[in-house]
């Protein structure tokens, strides 16, 4: 499918001026104290696998209002020292899966914490954490509770990804001072959101960011889950003012401009899922609001022939040199 988007040269200087809520970041204070005020490792055991170079453990840790949530921690085996750790958020309807299924980062000599999303599993892949907080809203993860910024689904998961940073810095053979939040899609969107809400991030990488520029990626998107948004408006019309003030407490781009980590973006041009000028509004203001006086290192790959897959295989490579160069330059 041909781009619906601006071509490349206004992409690259689209800022558009996003909803933000006066209490943004008093809301987000509040619920992440909340989760923090519980202990955040609830079990950590061995997973025995057929793997013989990489180890692995089966880590519950407690995420948004202390509900358990499962993670895989895998590493490469036999290492002890504490590694660069990164942290790894699953996309749209898709759980933690199984122990075998990604294995680039520990394989490059990372250790990998891939959290498990709420709820989520059984559309693409298994998972083993439910979401036991019903509200009113769609059927779907993306209008789970949706009518209320404090009911939505997305806050508990955005707590979620928060905690698994912690989890990671609690765990044996990790180094606390080099974790990086990293994901694709919707785990790009809750990494995005980490790196506004947790300040001391070594990294972060994204690619095809879900929930930026939010209210006009529901206008402009009709593929899920932006579609589904759109499909529940369709049907509760009168819903439109409360589920746009709920989306504004989630959006990516407020959480990018608070951001202060390195960060490496990946953008697919003729994507339609999330689409290419949604994620250049959070590259291009990633920082701007973070306090600080020099913006932080952030990279960009576009990928004009390629859609929702961004660049694959050739943009892990490139995430791989990146971080390299940054967390062990004499590697």
């Amino acid at each position: 499918m041909a781009p619906f988007d601006p071509p490349t040269d206004q992409l690259r200087r689209y800022a558009p001026t996003v909803v933000e809520p006066a209490d943004f970041d008093e809301f987000w204070r509040g619920t992440l104290a909340g989760a923090a005020s519980r202990p955040v490792l609830v079990d950590v055991r061995p997973e025995r696998t057929d793997l013989r170079l990489v180890d692995t453990w089966d880590v519950t840790f407690a995420g948004f209002a202390g509900d358990p949530v499962r993670a895989w921690y895998t590493r490469p085996a036999g290492v002890d020292a504490p590694l660069p750790t990164v942290v790894e958020y699953a996309g749209y309807g898709r759980g933690r899966g199984r122990p075998h299924e990604r294995l680039t980062w520990p394989v490059a000599g990372y250790a990998h914490l891939l959290m498990d999303n709420r709820g989520q599993a059984g559309q693409h892949g298994p998972g083993d954490t439910p979401d036991p907080h019903g509200a009113p809203g769609g059927p779907w993860p993306a209008t789970w509770g949706i009518l209320a910024p404090h009911d939505y689904h997305y806050r508990r998961l955005i707590t979620d990804a928060v905690r698994a940073v912690d989890a990671a810095r609690a765990l044996p053979g990790v180094d606390p001072a080099r974790v990086v939040a990293a994901g694709n899609s919707q785990g790009g969107g809750l990494a995005l959101a980490v790196a506004g809400l947790v300040g001391d991030l070594a990294a972060l990488l994204t690619t095809a960011p879900f929930l930026c520029d939010v209210q006009r990626a529901v206008e402009l998107s009709d593929a899920a889950p932006y579609g589904e948004i759109a499909r529940y408006l369709a049907v509760h019309r009168e819903a439109e003012e409360a589920v746009r003030r709920t989306l504004s407490y989630v959006d990516g781009v407020t959480f990018a401009r608070r951001a202060t980590a390195p960060a490496h973006f990946g953008i697919g041009l003729r994507d339609t899922v999330c689409p290419a000028s949604t994620g250049f509004a959070a590259h291009n203001q990633y920082g701007a609001a973070n306090g600080r006086a020099e913006p932080p290192v952030r990279e960009l790959h576009a990928y004009p022939f390629n859609g929702h897959e961004g660049g694959e295989a050739l943009h892990s490579g490139r995430q791989l040199r990146w971080l390299d160069a940054l967390l062990r330059p004499s590697a």
